[in-house]
């Protein structure tokens, strides 16, 4: 994937554009821990975050007035509650801009995933935006507008892993990992989505996991600089499975399996659905794909790609 980041160069010349096409990746957690809830109803957490180079795509042209936005996808409403219409309305606002938008979404990446799918597209919407209109806004107020928007999209403002804090707004951007050098990754999505809110809510019957023991971040970045991605997959670690594993059992028998038939490390991403197996190659990957397949059927969303 593209090092490119959000911001852009200072502007030496009008750029005079009338469409802007991105690529919006998806991401995993290899580590999401959270730590209390806060007295403000966010989770203070600290999660590791590995950007995944399997895309939607957005398409973005200047419009009269307003913002209208289309997808691919049917069951996307595409009115207010969609975070790429709330992204633009914010953007435009922000940046003093009376005309409108004019914006397609066409959606690879499953929905309910735990892939950070909408958080993705409405921080590659800031940053499309910003390009469609000749820069305007500052780096620092395209991170503003990203965290009011939601605690993932930060992150996506820029392409390399980072470690994220706080509720996920305070986003540290680090080297590529060694222990993930030539790592393929298997996702797996079972067809079905866990909403991220009942996840967290559900946080309150497992103590452990809602309070959780802080230093993993460190522990596991530690291991991700080595070249050992059996030992470092250890340390992966994700509270939200103690809600959602017991619900949804059929995830657990995934992880079984997958551990099982080579996979170096398991885990589920986000608030789930996906699991997602790493495998220190692309054959070791389909290979996995291919039992899973054989076992499970093909019902399920999968996709294999490289880290």
């Amino acid at each position: 994937m593209s090092n490119r980041r959000c911001a852009q160069p200072a502007k030496s010349a009008h750029l005079c554009l009338n469409t802007v096409v991105r690529q919006s990746p998806c991401k995993i957690n290899l580590l999401l821990n959270i730590l209390r809830k806060r007295e403000d109803g966010y989770h203070e957490l600290e999660t590791i975050m590995q950007p995944v180079p399997f895309c939607d795509r957005l398409t973005v042209d200047k419009a009269t007035t307003g913002v209208r936005l289309s997808c691919n996808l049917a069951a996307l409403p595409v009115d207010g509650t969609n975070l790429v219409h709330k992204a633009a309305v914010a953007f435009l606002q922000a940046a003093g801009i009376a005309d409108g938008v004019q914006i397609h979404l066409e959606k690879n990446v499953p929905l309910a995933a735990g892939l950070g799918g909408g958080s993705s597209n409405a921080a590659h919407t800031l940053c499309a935006l910003n390009e469609l209109f000749d820069l305007p806004l500052t780096v620092a107020k395209l991170q503003l507008l990203a965290a009011g928007l939601g605690s993932d999209v930060p992150f996506f403002l820029q392409s390399q892993p980072a470690l994220a804090t706080g509720r996920g707004e305070h986003v540290q951007q680090l080297a590529p990992f060694a222990a993930l050098q030539g790592a393929h990754i298997l996702l797996i999505h079972p067809g079905f989505g866990i909403s991220t809110a009942w996840a967290y809510q559900s946080l309150a019957r497992f103590p452990e996991a809602l309070n959780g023991r802080p230093g993993r971040a460190e522990e596991l970045l530690q291991l991700l600089r080595g070249n050992d991605l059996a030992a470092a997959g250890r340390a992966f670690y994700n509270s939200l499975e103690a809600p959602a594993l017991p619900k949804h059992p059929l995830l657990a028998l995934y992880q079984e399996f997958l551990r099982l038939n080579g996979a170096a490390v398991v885990l589920m991403s986000g608030s789930g659905s996906t699991t997602f197996a790493l495998t220190a190659n692309r054959a070791a990957a389909d290979r996995l794909l291919e039992r899973f397949q054989s076992k499970f059927g093909t019902s399920a969303w999968t996709a294999v790609t490289a880290l």
